[in-house]
């Protein structure tokens, strides 16, 4: 950390503390003026965008996510905080890639993938969303891969 008194680059930390903004609060000294200064850590995370079917970029909103879960699992014995640890999991596997922009479509996949463990009645209604299901026959073989994997 650089000094701001002397330029230095050299300093040590002689306290440090949690902020109520979840950054850190350091207290330092010059290693050669022997000033004292504070300074303040925080993560900074890179804002995390989607690139849809049309081909337009918007900010990721866990919520979005969530919204479509809900009604897919509208009178289904899913339990909310399973829906939450669900989108936490996605939001966490997209933050760990450290990619700025991901697909719409992976997006839709992951949550799939995750959704079709959790209920299946529920995957169906949201693949049928989600794929745009045209007609009874695209219903059927969603439900006959469902078959086949059990």
């Amino acid at each position: 950390m650089k000094c701001p008194t002397c330029g230095c680059m050299d300093s040590k930390v002689i306290d440090s503390r949690p902020t109520e903004n979840s950054a850190i609060r350091r207290r330092r000294e010059c290693l050669s003026c022997k000033f004292r200064f504070t300074t303040y850590e925080a993560v900074e995370a890179a804002p995390l965008f989607v690139l849809k079917k049309d081909g337009s970029r918007e900010v990721f909103d866990k919520r979005k996510i969530l919204a479509g879960l809900v009604k897919s699992c509208y009178k289904r014995p899913v339990k909310p905080e399973a829906l939450d640890a669900l989108v936490d999991d996605i939001e966490a596997e997209l933050l760990n890639n450290l990619r700025s922009d991901v697909p719409s479509t992976e997006i839709g996949v992951m949550v799939m993938d995750r959704l079709q463990k959790l209920d299946e009645v529920s995957y169906v209604r949201f693949a049928s969303v989600y794929r745009e299901f045209k007609d009874i026959d695209t219903f059927l073989q969603a439900i006959n891969q469902l078959r086949k994997k059990n």
